[in-house]
């Protein structure tokens, strides 16, 4: 190949280069040129957003925490609030010091000083911080010990100034008083502890069913790089935190605190197994306190039981439901208290039914058969006089079968069982069928507040946190008239005899401050394989009462599950009770200033004021006794009367036993029938020695009725049995030896 050749060659092969080359440069211009515009319209780079990439250089993010609202009791005191918290932090990052040239060490040093020190602060083992402190990591935290820690423990930590030691602050759900009204205010939670914005939730009671006004939402403030290099807020980017609502309760503390202080009491010295209380205003519907044992502290959450029973809990209520059912016989006209029957046992179909003595009191009146709470009574008023589709009807009218509607979770409607006889009989006297605690409160209401039944309520408003606007307003509901203001007045004045007169159930709530009007209950426990339970104590013993009695601003309800009570000494399960009811009633109403009726000078239709009897003929007492419905009976054979007891002015129910003494010699009176307190009464005034066979009421004595009683103190042998016991008359007993007739 000639040169020309080899010259010719050499070009072609520098063209191709120069050709290749200048290929490669325009697929790389190619290349930028699309990659330019892929970034310009997609603002994306290696899967990097090149807008966010920027903006989180020279924007930051700060979470603003707002605040759950606060629930206050009625005189506004927090009874759950958010307060600071901190979680405590490590720092184990050993190149991390201070800027400067006197740098600082900004990490942990001595992880066994920083152990031993800190531990005790957070109730912290020290081997378990320290193997904490050990790990091979930048940055630790202390679990469970190390959150939510108060002010004072972070105060505390900082003052020992150790380095590596931070906190991150949060917020925590605080209840000043721990277990009051655990169960009624419930709790919340964050729903993410391991975050400080984490936000709270409600999880039980008022917490969890008003939590669509507590609920805060925290917010986000931007900030973002000037061109002057200074971070400014970004006020359009940025969010306010919103602050839950408060909510404010009818609930008082002090009150609250009476009714927990007295079931603390009861619950020390009878172990029962549960108690449920109640306090309400009658005229408003407000509840003023409510509380359950067993409790749990609120800040430890230690919780066995999460219902709160007093609106969840439905039960076979016993004889309080008397209330109601006594309160249609007289709303219908059907009551009449001088009207007897039979007591002991009645049948319905197959089933015999009994009163709670298993006897009764053989043929009593109406009234009677109320104080002693005959089962039997109401049956009769139930089937004969009212008729069960009229009771059914005031049951409805009374509220029952039905939630009440009250702002707290899982409330019960209960069941009124009404489909058998046997159903219909048991549910006039509160056996059979189930209510809740606070059921029985809105229907005792319109008792105490002349026929109007009120809606029991906890939430008095809703208040914005900033502005203080109220959101929500409570106003006192009448949700029913069952009765008239006459009938609620003359149910009232019975109840007050339950308490006054001597064969009442309810003695123990008899207080002398304030007239108290209620009933009792003692309510059978069903056992697991069928039937009811035996025994002294298992029961539901309760009291539902109103009070001052002639015109109540305290309804009040009460109950005690399986007191350990004293069989031998046959304590009955109404002192419990009644130690809580009494103990509740007298510090409330003195701390609503509700002045005490020293005298207690109210009388109702039961009652009577005693007239002054001395100085009258026999023949003119009687006539006065008569006149006013009164028992009287004559000691002496005189025919003058020179005494009598009670003294004049005393206030007696109508069954009370008058004794009227005559000028003449003492003579022993006909004792049948009557009451060992009767009896020990009459004995002091006519000097006499009394000894008692059985027990129930006066069924024979030594010393017939009409002989003298001369000389000093005589010996007096009353045999006692229960009314309807068919034994054969004993016609003598042994006394010091000798056999002595008995009359």
């Amino acid at each position: 190949m000639d040169s020309l050749e080899r010259s010719v060659l050499k070009n072609k092969n520098i063209n191709r280069g120069a050709a290749l080359i200048f290929a490669l440069i325009v697929v790389a211009f190619l290349y930028i040129y699309v990659s330019i515009i892929n970034v310009q319209v997609t603002k994306q780079y290696k899967g990097t957003n090149l807008t966010e990439a920027s903006t989180q250089k020279y924007t930051s993010y700060t979470n603003v925490l707002a605040k759950r609202g606060t629930i206050y009791d009625a005189n506004g005191l927090p009874l759950a609030q958010d307060i600071p918290s901190y979680t405590l932090v490590a720092v184990l990052d050993k190149e991390k010091f201070s800027v400067g040239k006197d740098k600082q060490p900004l990490h942990v040093v001595d992880a066994k000083q920083t152990a031993e020190l800190i531990a005790p602060i957070i109730d912290m083992d020290i081997d378990e911080m320290l193997q904490i402190l050990s790990k091979d990591k930048l940055q630790v935290e202390f679990g469970v010990k190390g959150k939510n820690l108060t002010i004072e423990q972070k105060e505390q930590i900082e003052a020992l100034d150790l380095p590596g030691i931070e906190f991150i602050e949060g917020k925590r759900r605080f209840y000043p008083n721990g277990t009051l009204a655990a169960h009624t205010i419930g709790f919340s939670q964050l729903t993410d502890d391991t975050k400080a914005e984490s936000q709270s939730e409600g999880k039980l009671g008022l917490e969890k069913s008003m939590d669509e006004f507590l609920a805060e939402k925290n917010g986000q403030a931007v900030y973002r790089l000037s061109s002057f290099g200074v971070m400014l807020k970004d006020q359009d980017q940025s969010k306010d935190p919103i602050d839950g609502k408060n909510v404010y309760l009818t609930l008082d503390q002090k009150i609250q605190i009476f009714l927990e202080d007295a079931m603390d009491a009861v619950v020390e010295d009878y172990e029962p197994e549960e108690i449920i209380g109640i306090v309400a205003d009658p005229k408003t519907g407000k509840i003023l306190a409510m509380a359950q044992r067993p409790t749990f502290d609120l800040n430890e959450r230690n919780i066995e039981n999460y219902l709160n029973t007093a609106v969840g809990y439905a039960y076979e209520p016993g004889s309080t439901m008397k209330i109601f059912t006594l309160a249609a016989a007289i709303e219908e006209g059907v009551w009449n208290p001088n009207l007897t029957f039979k007591s002991g046992k009645y049948k319905v179909g197959p089933s015999v039914i009994s009163d709670h003595n298993g006897v009764g009191w053989g043929t009593i009146t109406f009234l009677e058969g109320v104080q002693r709470s005959s089962n039997v009574l109401f049956i009769n008023i139930g089937e004969k006089y009212l008729g069960y589709d009229t009771f059914r009807t005031y049951l409805d009218k009374f509220g029952f079968n039905q939630k009440v509607g009250i702002d707290l979770p899982n409330e019960s409607a209960g069941k009124i069982l009404f489909n058998y006889e046997v159903e219909k009989a048991t549910s006039t006297f509160g056996q059979g069928t189930s209510v809740t605690p606070l059921q029985q409160i809105q229907a005792a209401t319109a008792i105490a507040n002349d026929g109007k039944m009120m809606k029991p309520y906890l939430i008095e408003r809703i208040e914005d946190a900033n502005t203080k606007e109220v959101i929500q307003q409570t106003k006192p509901e009448v949700v029913g008239t069952p009765v008239s203001a006459k009938t609620a007045k003359e149910v009232r004045e019975i109840l007050q005899t339950t308490v006054t007169s001597e064969v009442g159930t309810a003695q123990n709530y008899n207080i002398d401050e304030y007239e108290v009007a209620g009933k009792t209950g003692t309510a059978q426990l069903p056992a697991k394989g069928g039937g009811y339970l035996t025994g002294w104590n298992n029961y539901f013993f309760s009291f539902l009462g109103m009070v001052p009695a002639d015109d109540p601003e305290l309804l009040v309800y009460i109950s005690v599950k399986q007191p350990k009570l004293d069989a031998k000494k046959y304590e009955a399960g109404s002192v419990p009770v009644s130690k809580i009811f009494n103990r509740v009633v007298i510090n409330t109403l003195q701390y609503m200033n509700v002045q005490p009726n020293e005298e207690k000078v109210s009388v109702t239709k039961y009652e009577t004021k005693l007239p002054d009897f001395i100085g009258l003929s026999l023949a003119e007492a009687k006539k006065m006794a008569k006149s006013k419905e009164l028992s009287v009976t004559v000691v002496g054979n005189g025919k003058k009367i020179v005494s009598q007891y009670p003294e004049q002015d005393s206030t007696v129910p109508l069954t009370e036993k008058i004794l009227l003494f005559t000028d003449g010699k003492l003579t022993m009176p006909d004792l049948t029938g009557w009451s060992m307190r009767e009896i020990m009464n009459i004995s002091s005034l006519l000097n006499l020695n009394v000894t008692f066979e059985g027990e129930g009421y006066a069924y024979a004595q030594t010393i017939p009725s009409g002989r003298t009683l001369e000389g000093e103190k005589i010996d007096l042998i009353v045999q006692m049995k229960p009314p309807n016991e068919k034994n054969k008359k004993t016609t003598s007993v042994v006394q010091d030896g000798t056999e002595v007739p008995l009359n």
